[in-house]
């Protein structure tokens, strides 16, 4: 293949293997090719519509562009020769059809503009696919959520036995913070959304181009209008890996949860083997690994958020080659994020809940002893901070029968509750577990009342959100189906 044509006027000294690979941009280019094919046909039919160029030479060039877009890009367009794949598909272009027609794909644009484009583009299915994982993963642990409304289990706090729920309000949990996820990256998707091209380096160009034309071409919502920023400003990258690290937080939640749940102490879980391995020297041992690599993911993402930043911290504008070194954390973030949620959720949706061990350990540390308290105030008058200490005295104690709440009050000074009409009925009632959530009905609460309500109302916001989404989906298939129409019409086919 001929050298590259970007390089072939001003520069002429030869460069080692060495520094071409060092300053090639091929292997995070890859995953832009695809796309850096639909903005050159997008820009193109832009170029021929403002009599740019003329109609025969663009119908040249659309041909050897559908040509690539039907039967892939070969690989010697990703030779490190190249400093980028746009210099590859341009070269292979000029190879292919001749300078005098290939040679004009080029006008009326940059590199700088080309590649922020492609690289919205891009990220912009990316993003569509993880809201599509985010919902299915949601509608899972709804599905689960629905399945265990009756399910008592302890809740924690730091990690100690605090107050009994049910699996059906703790799945519920984390379905809400899903649920803001999938806010804040479809918030993401519409500052993604908007098309740099025609920026050219910074300055834009003095031919007519028509900006707004090629942006719908390529189903983008707007123009991003200041060419300075549009292709300089990455904090669309910055600000999707921010919310995609949030998510993965998360998600490692689940995943730590999975892990102390599937343990020999809490058998809270099952996990199907598909899921876990097993030890090299201990047979017995069946091993949640693939949790515990998805909570290690977690902080992959953070990491190639972090790179991002740092990298995009202190650019003078407009554009700097610095850049390029933030598409490979951008692109790492993103499959680390999509390929752990698509596993949580099967991972999730195969998961056994051993809801007779939680109904077993829901009742023990005196999770229910909050309610005894309450009991005090709400029937006896008590303020609630004499009731908490009267309650923490009795277990201090070793217990919360009547006789030990006596012996508690008299130390407080009190009379004793036996002699305030606080009977032993009284206190078992507090202590039931089933009880104690069912008096639970303010909305969000773990009562079974609470929880379906909680359930009507998360799956119409997830119907909602699925609406949108495939709306989104469908207006962008829709312009690239019309994108190739228009292009196959253009070059005759």
């Amino acid at each position: 293949m001929e050298q590259d044509v970007v390089r072939r006027g001003r520069l002429t000294g030869e460069r080692s293997g060495e520094m071409m690979h060092f300053l090639s941009s091929m292997g995070a280019d890859r995953c832009i090719a695809d796309a850096d094919i639909l903005v050159d046909i997008a820009h193109v039919l832009m170029l021929s519509r403002q009599k740019i160029i003329e109609k025969d030479q663009a119908g040249m060039i659309l041909s050897a562009l559908l040509e690539l877009y039907d039967n892939g890009i070969p690989e010697g367009a990703f030779d490190d020769r190249f400093e980028d794949i746009h210099a590859g598909i341009e070269t292979l272009l000029i190879a292919t059809i001749g300078e005098e027609a290939g040679g004009r794909l080029h006008i009326g644009r940059s590199r700088n503009d080309e590649v922020a484009t492609c690289l919205r583009l891009r990220v912009r299915e990316d993003i569509v696919r993880q809201l599509s994982i985010l919902i299915r993963l949601r509608e899972t642990l709804l599905i689960l959520a629905k399945e265990h409304i009756d399910s008592v289990m302890p809740g924690f706090t730091h990690l100690q036995h605090a107050q009994p729920t049910t699996l059906a309000h703790h799945l519920l949990a984390h379905e809400a913070a899903f649920g803001r996820d999938f806010q804040r990256i479809a918030g993401a998707l519409s500052r993604v959304d908007q098309c740099p091209l025609g920026a050219a380096a910074f300055a834009s160009t003095s031919y007519p181009i028509q900006r707004e034309f090629v942006a719908e071409l390529l189903g983008f919502q707007g123009v991003l209008e200041n060419t300075m920023d549009a292709v300089s400003s990455r904090d669309f990258a910055l600000e999707l890996l921010s919310s995609l690290a949030i998510m993965m937080t998360h998600a490692s939640r689940v995943c730590e949860e999975l892990v102390v749940w599937s343990s020999g102490f809490a058998r809270f879980v099952e996990l199907d083997d598909a899921f876990c391995s097993t030890s090299s020297i201990m047979p017995q041992k069946k091993n949640p690994d693939t949790a515990e690599v998805m909570r290690a993911k977690a902080g992959s993402v953070l990491g190639s958020a972090t790179a991002a930043f740092a990298i995009g911290k202190a650019l003078p504008l407009s554009y700097n080659r610095d850049l390029q070194e933030l598409n490979p954390h951008l692109w790492r973030g993103i499959r680390d994020a999509k390929q752990s949620t698509r596993l949580l959720v099967d991972m999730l949706s195969s998961a056994t809940f051993n809801t007779a061990a939680m109904a077993e350990e829901a009742g023990r540390g005196y999770s229910t002893a909050t309610e005894v308290a309450d009991m005090l105030v709400q029937s006896h008058g008590f303020a609630f901070r004499t009731a908490h200490t009267l309650v923490g005295k009795a277990i201090q104690k070793g217990g919360l029968d009547l006789p030990t709440l006596d012996r508690a009050a008299e130390e407080m000074g009190l009379a004793p509750l036996s002699k305030m009409g606080v009977t032993g009925n009284d206190i078992a009632a507090a202590l039931d577990v089933q009880a104690c959530i069912d008096r639970r009905r303010a909305k969000g609460s773990p009562s079974p009342f609470a929880v379906k309500i909680s359930l009507s109302s998360r799956n119409a916001i997830l119907a909602e959100d699925s609406r949108i989404l495939q709306e989104r989906m469908s207006h962008y298939a829709e312009a690239i189906r019309r994108l190739i129409s228009d292009a196959r019409k253009e070059a005759g086919e």
